[in-house]
Formats: structure tokens, sequence, C-alpha cells
């Protein structure tokens, strides 16, 4: 397929930026559909909000394992570990087939 470079509308801050053809190409080698709804500094002030967040400690219902959780639980220990919530989805989505 051919790419050519395209000028899109930031979501977030109404800038206009320019979607490479080389981007399109790794977003399509990667199978992702849509494009890009944030410009590149918006997208990064983003992933910076992210990994800054406050983490609230837990102790996990199913294993009793410490961990951190990205929101304020009602009760900490009435929550899922990373692991067990993967290992809960995981099973809902099997028996959803």
């Amino acid at each position: 397929m051919d790419y050519q470079d395209k000028t899109i509308s930031c979501k977030e801050c109404s800038k206009e930026f320019v979607w490479s053809a080389g981007e399109q190409k790794f977003y399509a080698d990667k199978g992702l559909q849509n494009s890009p709804g944030r410009c590149p500094d918006c997208r990064k002030n983003k992933k910076d909000q992210k990994a800054n967040r406050p983490m609230n400690d837990i102790i996990c219902k199913k294993c009793g394992k410490e961990g951190k959780v990205p929101f304020k639980p009602n009760d900490p220990n009435d929550v899922l570990c990373l692991d067990c919530w993967n290992q809960e989805r995981a099973n809902k989505t099997e028996e959803g087939s």
C-alpha cells in the first residue's frame, strides 16, 4: 500500500499535526486500524500522566499477595492483585466463547 502524509487535528488541543507515511506503515504493521487522535505532545503528556498517577496499596482477596492499584478502593482487602485480576478476566473470556 502507498502511504502519504496526512494532516490531522488533535482531539485534545485542536492543533494540527502530520501523521507521516512512515507512521502509517508502522501502525498498519502492528495491526492498528485507527489513526492517532492526539498530537505527539498530547500523547506524551497523557503517557506521563499515566506514569505519574498515585498507586494505592491493597491485599489481594484471592491470593493474599500485597499489590498496588491505580484507584482508591472502598475496601483495600476486597480487591484482586494484577495476576488474579488477569486470571479472572481470562476465565470470563473463555466462558463467553
